[in-house]
């Protein structure tokens, strides 16, 4: 039988209760939510944490609502309400894409997205979503709040810019207008994580592609963010073969490493052809906004 090794164990009462207690308990305690990424480790002692605190009370951190010019997501929110979420698939299509594709309904009912980005698993597919659609992570600790880019929530693999007495309580999406995305996925079985998934955003103005924002999942030691291809199609007009153009650099610039879910040639390719798949359909949803 696999058991974790001993610790404590306090349910959060508050936001400034849970600061309070990581900066009391210092790098040996966790946060857990859905608890689907940490307990696994904790059974395998790969993860050792000496003290618990449970966050599911806070319901003050789930939420998904238009703030001005931003869509905020609380760090709490389960999938199932990011699947569920009509503004979500009006503005950002690609986290419905994403969460049909995430784990069994299981995982979608407790697992959150504050979970899934804090764990930072180079095949978790919200971190290449986040990062597609320039959303920004609020961090807040002992001295304040803080507000960073993917690029920079993004430190190494399983690490991120939330630090040891930190909580990442919200995320934050721009709203532009032209606006269409899509996240393509290859996996051995329904539910499991990707052998390449990549996400695209793009928004549209006049008939060309204003900005972009492409990211992949599983093809590298943690989530590749493709400025090459983001700055080839800025200021072009979409077409098939600017969509194989930054398929080719999707699959130069991903790093994969061979496994029982393939070789790294075609896990490169994969990369490739789901990127241009992604930015198809992201084209097609912006240009249909717009009409």
């Amino acid at each position: 039988m696999q058991t974790p090794a001993s610790f404590e164990y306090e349910r959060a009462t508050s936001v400034d209760g849970v600061i309070a207690a990581l900066k009391k308990r210092g790098s040996g305690a966790r946060v857990i939510a859905g608890g689907h990424s940490l307990m696994p480790m904790m059974k395998l002692r790969l993860a050792k944490p000496e003290y618990l605190i449970d966050i599911n009370d806070l319901t003050e951190l789930s939420y998904i609502r238009e703030e001005g010019e931003e869509i905020a997501i609380g760090a709490l929110t389960r999938h199932v309400e990011l699947l569920n979420s009509e503004l979500l698939a009006e503005h950002f299509p690609l986290f419905r894409d994403a969460e049909q594709v995430i784990a069994d309904p299981v995982v979608r009912n407790r697992g959150t997205i504050g979970g899934s980005l804090c764990q930072a698993d180079a095949a978790e597919d919200l971190s290449a979503v986040c990062s597609a659609v320039k959303a920004k992570a609020v961090i807040r600790g002992a001295d304040g709040e803080r507000t960073v880019s993917m690029e920079e929530f993004h430190v190494g693999p399983y690490t991120t810019a939330v630090g040891a007495g930190d909580l990442l309580i919200e995320v934050r999406l721009p709203l532009r207008a032209g606006a269409g995305s899509a996240h393509e996925k290859v996996e051995r079985r329904a539910g499991d994580w990707a052998i390449a998934a990549a996400s695209a955003a793009v928004w549209m103005d006049g008939g060309k592609i204003a900005e972009a924002g492409i990211a992949l999942s599983a093809v590298g030691l943690t989530t590749i963010h493709l400025s090459r291809a983001e700055q080839l199609l800025k200021g072009k007009a979409p077409t098939d073969e600017l969509f194989v153009e930054a398929g080719e650099i999707a699959s130069t610039d991903c790093s994969p490493s061979a496994d029982g879910r393939g070789p790294v040639d075609y896990k490169r390719h994969l990369a490739g052809v789901l990127t241009g798949r992604a930015l198809r359909r992201a084209v097609s949803r912006a240009l249909h906004q717009e009409a």
